[in-house]
Parts: structure tokens; C-alpha cells; sequence
């Protein structure tokens, strides 16, 4: 395992799994969210995220957390390790309101920019969105992941199997 790429729905512990395993095999971190946020949640332009990306798609090493969907197929063709974190959306649910009310009016580490964690109209609907990533997100994900014979697939559904599969490294 030296290219890991970490995929799942927003607030399942991406970001965490992915420090944990930075750490203990001592790899590279990316955050997605460094390469595609801006101040203010403004994003990156396509072709400005898609150059960074690649920038860290031909390292050597690396684990690579955060969806960003139109690239999951690029990365997947460039990771050895895909864990897809396959959370139940009650659990994706309560980790995102938790992490803004951890972070609330402070911009987090993994963000590009200076994006500061708020309860707003803007921030409902993207918890809206995580409610239904199962709906139109799973079956995608285990579509793309079938597709890919040459990964090792990891699959973990709850914080217990993540917390085993540290143990076990």
C-alpha cells in the first residue's frame, strides 16, 4: 500500500482514517479539499484542480482522502489501495454536524482556503445532499470499484471496522 486513495460519503472520517494511516506507514497526505477549495468556499476552476491533482496522481507515494465524484475514475486508475468508507447516512450525517459545530467560524486544516465552518442555508442543503448520497452515490461507488481488478478494495462500515483495521496494520 503506497498509493491509498480514501473514498466515501462527506463526514464518514475520511480525513481522519487518512491522518491515522499517514502516520502510521508514514506517506504523504493530500486533502482533496487543499487542491480544490479557495477563500470563502470559492472553488478551484476545473482545469486548476485537475493540474494540481495530477501534480500529486504521479508522486510515488501518497494517500489521497475526499470524493470530488468526476475524479474518483482518474485516481482509481493511479491508486494500488482504494477504502471505501461505506457509512450508514445517519452516521455521515452526525459526523459533518459535528464537524461544523467543532470547527463552527473556524476554517479547517484540510481546506485550501479560508472556509469557515457555518450553520447556513448553504450548509443545510449540502447536509441534505449527504442524507442522499446512498441513493445516488453507493451503487456508483461499487460500480467503479468492480471495474478496477488491479486495486486492492477495502471496504469499512463503521467506525469499529476502521478502528480494526488500523489495529491489524
Amino acid at each position: 500500500m503506497e498509493r491509498i486513495l480514501i473514498i466515501g460519503g462527506n463526514g464518514c472520517g475520511k480525513t481522519t482514517l487518512a491522518q491515522k494511516l499517514a502516520k502510521k506507514l508514514e506517506l504523504p497526505l493530500i486533502h482533496l479539499d487543499v487542491l480544490y477549495w479557495r477563500d470563502n468556499w470559492k472553488n478551484a476552476l476545473k482545469d486548476e484542480f485537475d493540474e494540481l491533482l495530477m501534480k500529486e496522481l504521479s508522486k510515488p507515494k501518497w494517500i489521497i482522502d475526499g470524493n470530488m465524484n468526476r475524479s474518483i475514475p482518474l485516481r482509481l486508475k493511479y491508486c494500488d489501495t482504494v477504502i471505501y468508507m461505506d457509512f450508514s447516512r445517519t452516521m455521515c450525517v452526525y459526523g459533518a454536524i459535528m464537524r461544523v459545530v467543532k470547527n463552527y467560524g473556524k476554517s479547517r486544516f484540510d481546506m485550501g482556503g479560508y472556509c469557515p465552518e457555518k450553520f447556513d442555508k448553504e450548509k443545510i442543503e449540502f447536509i441534505k445532499t449527504i442524507w442522499n448520497h446512498d441513493k445516488t452515490n453507493r451503487k456508483r461507488f461499487y460500480d467503479m470499484l468492480n471495474n478496477e481488478s488491479a486495486v486492492n478494495k477495502i471496504v469499512l462500515k463503521n467506525r469499529r471496522q476502521v478502528n480494526e483495521f488500523l489495529r491489524r496494520l
